[in-house]
């Protein structure tokens, strides 16, 4: 057996200490950044659980004014944000923990954003130079501790949130919101559900996989990628398998970071898809983007042909060129328990020709490899309703 990664702290995007029982060293990581009286942040199934309760008790050890928040939820929304910001204001706190998957992070850093502004979060959506309204000066160091591997949220510069007014997914960006420090620690993955670690799995995957297919000049993102794709094709089905595999948790930490790297080059219809699916009837976003995924590829086929092929053999597979990596995909899926088709996670099977526009609409439409409008969206929206893979 290989044994399971080193411990090692990497200064890429931001400072992460990767490796069993790091967590230990979180009150430190908060003095580093001058943090006194954390919020810690997850959501609210996590907010229950021993370890969020030993984490805290670790940061009052430490001497430092910890607080939890957890009205978060698996899609979080305006309010999520609104209430932690309260929260945060009340206690007059000065630095976030976001713990959990993407929610909780994501949350913890529209927090620490928002804080200290005076203009409405929407006003800070990836479009444009909106960024550069943002008073920086007034934001909060945030400390990342993911208890999932999917998202790689914790090297992100963006988080969602879904808006309340059209129930539309947003990104809001600044240079400033990627998590100051990331405390990366295998252990506190080990035991996740395994459907869980597969819906979550393919969503680091999705990203890597959307990444790459981008047509944007970007070699450096593409080698992350690949590199993130081959770690997924080893270790995914593992962690499925066995949630004590220690092994196989570290590896796919380590993926989940490596494609949200990777997705800076952008990402496309799949995401594009998934967002209207998760707003209107709460998908969980990555076994979304895990259903779609086949679909969009198929769509995308005439542009990313070339890739896929390249694709295929760096991660080894038996079967070679596109067909050989949607194969692939496919038996993956199948193997970690994501189903075929839209209706089976909850999206009604006549909603095609609503969520077509909304997805055309998405930002990320623009970024897809091949244009697609409503029309296609429509037909790509009944093929994974229908679970129709030979389309």
């Amino acid at each position: 057996m290989t044994p399971i990664p080193e411990a090692q702290t990497w200064h890429f995007p931001t400072s992460v200490r990767f490796g069993c029982g790091r967590i230990a060293e979180l009150p430190a990581a908060c003095r580093e950044l001058g943090i006194e009286r954390p919020l810690l942040v997850t959501d609210r199934g996590l907010g229950r659980l021993p370890m969020i309760a030993s984490i805290a008790e670790r940061l009052d050890d430490a001497g430092l004014g910890a607080a939890l928040f957890s009205d978060v939820q698996g899609n979080p929304v305006e309010a999520n944000v609104a209430a932690g910001v309260q929260a945060a204001r009340a206690g007059g706190h000065d630095g976030m923990i976001g713990v959990g998957g993407g929610s909780a992070i994501d949350t913890a850093k529209n927090i620490a954003l928002m804080v200290g502004q005076t203009r409405p979060l929407l006003d800070f959506v990836d479009e444009g130079d909106n960024w550069t309204r943002v008073d920086a000066a007034a934001m909060l160091p945030t400390i990342a501790v993911p208890t999932t591997a999917g998202t790689g949220s914790e090297v992100g510069r963006s988080a969602v949130v879904t808006a309340a007014a059209d129930r539309s997914k947003r990104v809001i960006f600044h240079p400033a919101m990627t998590p100051a420090i990331v405390i990366s620690d295998p252990e506190l993955t080990v035991g996740l559900p395994a459907a869980i670690t597969a819906a979550v799995g393919m969503d680091a995957l999705s990203h890597a996989l959307e990444a790459y297919c981008h047509t944007m000049y970007h070699p450096m993102a593409d080698g992350i990628a690949l590199e993130a794709m081959r770690l997924v094709a080893r270790w995914l089905p593992r962690a499925v398998a066995d949630g004590g595999d220690l092994e196989a948790r570290a590896h796919m930490l380590v993926a989940a970071s490596m494609g949200a790297v990777a997705f800076q080059k952008g990402l496309g219809a799949m995401h594009a898809m998934s967002h209207p699916c998760s707003a209107l009837y709460d998908t969980h976003h990555g076994l979304t983007n895990a259903v779609l995924m086949p679909y969009v590829l198929r769509y995308n086929r005439p542009v990313i042909e070339e890739r896929l092929g390249h694709a295929a053999r760096i991660l080894d597979l038996a079967a070679g060129g596109f067909d050989g990596f949607l194969d692939w995909v496919i038996s993956l899926r199948h193997e970690v328990g994501i189903p075929n088709d839209l209706a089976a996670i909850g999206v009604p099977a006549d909603q095609a020709s609503t969520l077509a526009p909304l997805a055309e609409a998405d930002p990320l439409t623009g970024h897809n490899p091949r244009p697609v409008d409503t029309a296609a969206y429509v037909g790509l929206y009944e093929a994974a309703l229908t679970g129709d893979l030979v389309r």
